[in-house]
């Protein structure tokens, strides 16, 4: 993990990849209780015995599961001393672009593409690739915007 004294510091990194996180295992048990806790109970992510029957293939995660562990995984990449809060601001792009089935692995990989005053803090936009293990096509594409304040 990579930690930076404060927010100059961390914006000189523009342009560079910030780090890569630890893979994560994407175990069914997750997958369900992500689809409790959303309501999402489509059967190609609970039931093994229908996707295997009908598409030959093992259930898959949520995309957005896949996309709601950017928070964890881009926490095992890097921090910043200085910052007294931090506002998840949102998303400039998103593209689901390959399946994760269960029992993948994922890691993100992050790059700090841009960095611009705002509200008293400063408006980081990063590029968010989750890969999965073994797979050429990552599993997610997108661009993500973070406000940070001192």
């Amino acid at each position: 993990m990579r930690i930076f004294e404060n927010l100059a510091e961390y914006e000189k990194e523009v342009g560079n990849e910030i780090g890569v996180s630890d893979w994560m295992k994407i175990d069914q048990d997750r997958i369900n209780m992500f689809a409790e806790a959303t309501g999402d109970h489509q059967w190609i992510h609970l039931d093994g015995e229908r996707t295997q029957r009908e598409l030959n293939m093992p259930t898959i995660a949520h995309g957005f599961l896949t996309l709601a562990l950017l928070p964890k995984l881009s926490g095992e990449i890097s921090g910043v001393k200085s910052v007294s809060r931090g506002i998840n601001y949102g998303l400039n792009k998103l593209r689901f672009t390959g399946m994760v089935a269960v029992d993948s692995k994922v890691r993100l990989r992050s790059k700090l593409i841009s960095a611009a005053p705002k509200a008293g803090g400063v408006l980081f936009t990063s590029e968010n690739v989750i890969e999965v293990e073994g797979q050429d096509s990552p599993a997610l594409i997108s661009e993500g915007l973070s406000l940070l304040f001192e």
